[in-house]
């Protein structure tokens, strides 16, 4: 087993080497098998209640990738240079709501959940969804609770990105309805079960970025004893 100090160092390095890259290497790109070790850690992360509220589609294409380049101000100087891009999806009310035929088929047959105890867990969820976080008022409110789960993923593949030298950057620099237009164009919505949460370049940087800067430590930590 390696030392800890040793792996806590690498983890920190890596956290200090990833920036949000501006500008790809078009020379460069990521192999097949990194790539999908870095899907592997986004499908492998948390999410509320476990329910995977979420969908990461690689777009290599290159006539969608001159779409959301033209239509999205923040993928305008990533694309088409990026190795890979990556749309993240968020399930929507659809498949979120506590009763759904989604959620239902998930805790049974990917969760494994045993069935007699189904009916109780989902009146919990119910609770949650409806007292504790106010969720089941209109469409949004579900789909933001899901979208803030695919954040989770995009952090882990960013991290994981970074620990084997590749480079990233989130992308939030879209107007949401014109993006899901393209993507419903595409077939991708699959009928409104889904809608555009995030975007996010993988490669190669073209050039170093400036140093990193954070605000200190104990302006952002709060103890409480």
């Amino acid at each position: 087993m390696r030392d800890k100090n040793e792996l806590k160092k690498d983890i920190l390095d890596a956290f200090t080497f990833r920036h949000a890259t501006k500008e790809f290497d078009p020379n460069k790109k990521i192999s097949d098998d990194d790539f999908r070790f870095i899907l592997e850690t986004g499908r492998l992360s948390p999410s509320s209640f476990g329910f995977e509220p979420w969908r990461f589609v690689v777009v290599q294409n290159p006539e969608l990738r001159d779409k959301i380049k033209h239509s999205s101000w923040g993928a305008f100087s990533k694309l088409p240079d990026a190795s890979h891009f990556v749309v993240y999806l968020a399930r929507t009310k659809v498949d979120t709501v506590y009763d759904s035929k989604y959620l239902k088929d998930h805790l049974l047959n990917v969760s494994k959940f045993p069935e007699e105890m189904l009916g109780k867990f989902l009146e919990r969820v119910e609770e949650f969804q409806r007292d504790d976080f106010k969720l089941l008022d209109g469409d949004r409110p579900l789909y933001d609770w899901a979208s803030k789960q695919t954040y989770i993923a995009l952090a882990n593949m960013m991290t994981a990105a970074a620990q084997i030298g590749i480079d990233s950057c989130p992308i939030e620099g879209f107007n949401i309805e014109k993006m899901n237009e393209i993507l419903e164009e595409e077939g991708l919505l699959e009928d409104g079960h889904f809608s555009i949460s995030v975007m996010a370049a993988f490669g190669y940087r073209k050039q170093d970025p400036r140093p990193k800067t954070r605000r200190d430590i104990d302006d952002i930590v709060k103890w409480v004893k």
